[in-house]
This record gives structure tokens, C-alpha cells and sequence, in this order.
């Protein structure tokens, strides 16, 4: 369990990794850190317990099964707490978005990270295509289109023009 909450903590900083720039909180990859954090903890526990049912210690097993229930608690609580607090984080990710959209210009680190996000993603904007044309950009190119970025993978004469909103 403990490799694979660590696999699973690597991948998350990893991966997010291309995402930075939407992730200016310096707390967005905080869960992942916790995760890894968590792994080593288990791991050490698991020796405990290892340790504690080969010697056949009563007091070892009885600590063993106590930090068991505490990490129970624990996740139990992570998980309320994730609950509660998602839409919480739905904003803030989406605020952050916005803003690194704003400063898209084709050309910039940030509009890099934009076009491999929506492209990765298959996704146009924050919410849909009609997030652009409140952009910076899209009043100053005056040609009515999102970026290339936009375009569905299979449309192959996609020009990003908005009169052609299937092809996004």
C-alpha cells in the first residue's frame, strides 16, 4: 500500500508539473505531498506491525491496531473535509484559469500551457468556447475564432472561427 500511494503521489507532483501555471497557489500540489507523506508513515506501521506479530507481542499489537484507528479517523476526516471543500477549490481553480486565459497571446509561456492543456484535456476555455471571447486576445486578433488549440483532434480544416462551433 505504501508504493502505491507513493507511485500515486509522484504521478500527481509529476503531471501537474505542465500545469503550473494554473496552479499559482503554492498550495495546490499540497495533497500530493501528503499522499507521499502518508506512504513512508504506512510503511514504517507496517513494519511496527510486521515486528509486533513475529515477536508475538501483545503491546506491540495493541499499538499497531491503535495507529491503525487513528489513520482511519484521519482519512475519514481528509475525505468530509474534501467533500466540504470542493466547490471551494472549483472557483479558485477556475479564477486562476481565467487569469493565465487573459494573458494568452500565442506566443507567451503561458499561452504554451494553455493550448497543451486544452489540447491534452479536449476542452475549449474554462468552461466552453464562449469563455474567449471575453479575452484579451480574441478582441485583438478581430477575427471572430478561438486558438487552434481549440479544435476537435478529428476536424481537420478547423479554423477556430466561432461560426463553426462543432468543430471545437
Amino acid at each position: 500500500a505504501a508504493a502505491g500511494l507513493s507511485y500515486v503521489g509522484a504521478y500527481v507532483i509529476n503531471t501537474y508539473k505542465s500545469y503550473d501555471n494554473f496552479l499559482q497557489d503554492k498550495y495546490a500540489l499540497l495533497p500530493a505531498v501528503i499522499i507521499i507523506c502518508v506512504a513512508v508513515v504506512m510503511f514504517i506501521i507496517g513494519l511496527i506491525g510486521c515486528c509486533a506479530t513475529f515477536r508475538e507481542s501483545r503491546v506491540g499489537l495493541g499499538l499497531f491496531l491503535a495507529i491503525i484507528l487513528v489513520i482511519f479517523i484521519a482519512e475519514v476526516s481528509a475525505f468530509v473535509l474534501g467533500f466540504v471543500y470542493r466547490e471551494k477549490v472549483k472557483t479558485d481553480v477556475q479564477v486562476t484559469m481565467r487569469s493565465v486565459f487573459e494573458k494568452y497571446d500565442g506566443k507567451n509561456p503561458e499561452s504554451t500551457v494553455v493550448d497543451y492543456l486544452q489540447e491534452q484535456l479536449h476542452c475549449c476555455g474554462v468552461k466552453n468556447y464562449s469563455d474567449w471571447t471575453t479575452t484579451q486576445w480574441f478582441n485583438s486578433t478581430g477575427n471572430n475564432s478561438v486558438p487552434q488549440s481549440c479544435c476537435q483532434q478529428e476536424a481537420k480544416n478547423c479554423t477556430g472561427h466561432l461560426d463553426q462551433p462543432q468543430e471545437l
